[in-house]
């Protein structure tokens, strides 16, 4: 009886709780294959076969260290928290934090996945299209209510509402990190060329519009999100970031270590590279990804090449693009080059402000909405003199600098023993 208490007293996450119900790592190896309708023999292999494999492995190697890439190096979400940082030291050990925490979904979400297909092999791992659309609502597979349905079949009734409530605080977060670099992406790079004298005020409403206009077209893409890539989830994200971000990608690490590359270049080689990455999404959305009973009808010659593969494609197809271009028009002046930042000061002709009167109820209407009328006025030449020399020192204290590059070293082994043992 002790015994049985003391196991219940220490199982008290979905990760330990589904192992514990499955029989352990031992009994998963050896049941997971007997839980899918067509086994496969790559399972628990990270390398698989570069042509049967659904994650071929020069694909993983290459095409998902260029996404990788463009996420954690350009991506707004990411790049708006670095900044955020006090010092350079800080930025470093953020990124080394996230790095670690990036070691645990293979226990807390993949194997947790795996455990689930193999307690509810007729659910998780449905393969009739009538049976998956009772089951969740999609004919093309359940595999994305795998941990979903582990939460609320396995864990206890007091756990299992605060799992739910963690795993919603966790989407809203994401969720709003994307919406603000949206807002912010749209408002400061887009329609402040549409309106150059736009006013605080009249960004601040524009940005939250915009926000609910992604809200909205969020929503009316479910349907897309539920049938592409069989159902599943990652393979979807995946999908779209390798048609769309390999572009961003290249023209990031070509403007870091070519010095001719220019605007010209960087700009139509975005533009070419996201003309080929939509003449790829958008017939395999149009045909749809098939299924295992009804295949996609998409033509072999758009959509017969593998997504990580594609994306290793455009990325270099860009890189010429870019490339020849830059070449073939005037480059950028040294002293442009040379400097770490370059300060484009543009004048904004502002609209004489009329003063009127405004009722009681705007104003408290504008407060609630976080919505302020007034203008901060244009700094002076000398004041942005000023503010230029007081800021901060990026330079790095030697015992931490040697304590966070240690931690990286440990943290890059980490990783590579976890990549050999499962390749």
């Amino acid at each position: 009886m002790e015994n049985t208490t003391a196991k219940h007293v220490t199982i008290n996450n979905p990760a330990d709780i589904t192992f514990y119900e499955v029989g352990g790592y031992g009994a998963l190896l050896e049941k997971y294959s007997l839980s899918l309708p067509s086994q496969r023999k790559d399972a628990f292999h990270l390398l698989r076969d570069p042509t049967t494999g659904d994650l071929p492995w020069p694909g993983v190697l290459f095409g998902i260290a260029i996404i990788g890439s463009w996420y954690w190096c350009t991506d707004q979400v990411i790049v708006q928290r670095c900044l955020a940082a006090r010092s350079l030291t800080h930025v470093k050990a953020g990124c080394i934090l996230c790095g670690n925490l990036k070691l645990l979904p293979m226990f807390l979400m993949v194997f947790p996945g795996m455990i689930s297909r193999v307690l509810y092999p007729e659910e998780v791992g449905c393969v009739e299209p009538s049976i998956c659309k009772e089951v969740c609502g999609t004919a093309v597979g359940c595999s994305n209510i795998a941990y979903p349905k582990l939460v609320v079949s396995v864990m206890p009734t007091g756990l299992r509402g605060l799992m739910l409530a963690v795993m919603l605080a966790a989407l809203m977060s994401s969720l709003a990190s994307i919406f603000n670099s949206s807002s912010t992406l749209f408002t400061m790079d887009i329609w402040t060329r549409i309106r150059p004298q736009a006013r605080d005020k009249e960004l601040m409403i524009v940005g939250r519009v915009w926000i609910l206009c992604i809200i909205a077209i969020s929503i009316c893409w479910i349907p897309v999100v539920q049938a592409a890539q069989s159902g599943q989830l990652f393979d979807y994200i995946q999908s779209v970031t390798s048609y769309l971000a390999p572009p961003i990608a290249a023209v990031f690490f070509l403007a870091i270590f070519v010095k001719r590359v220019n605007e010209s270049g960087a700009f139509w080689g975005l533009m070419g590279g996201l003309v080929m990455g939509l003449c790829r999404m958008v017939p395999e959305f149009a045909y749809g990804s098939g299924s295992c009973l009804f295949p996609s009808e998409c033509p072999t010659l758009i959509c017969g090449v593998h997504y990580l593969y594609f994306a290793v494609l455009l990325f270099f197809c860009t890189a010429i693009l870019v490339l020849f271009i830059s070449n073939n028009t005037p480059p950028i002046e040294d002293k442009h080059v040379r400097c770490f930042k370059r300060q484009r000061k543009r004048k904004r002709s502002y609209l004489r402000r009329i003063k009127d009167n405004k009722k009681t109820s705007g104003q408290i209407i504008g407060w609630f909405c976080g919505i302020n009328d007034t203008q901060a006025p244009e700094p002076t030449e000398e004041e942005v003199n000023e503010a230029s020399k007081q800021l901060p020192d990026i330079s790095e204290d030697p015992l931490w600098k040697y304590l966070v590059n240690a931690n990286a070293l440990i943290m890059m082994s980490v990783a590579v023993y976890f990549w050999g043992y499962y390749a």
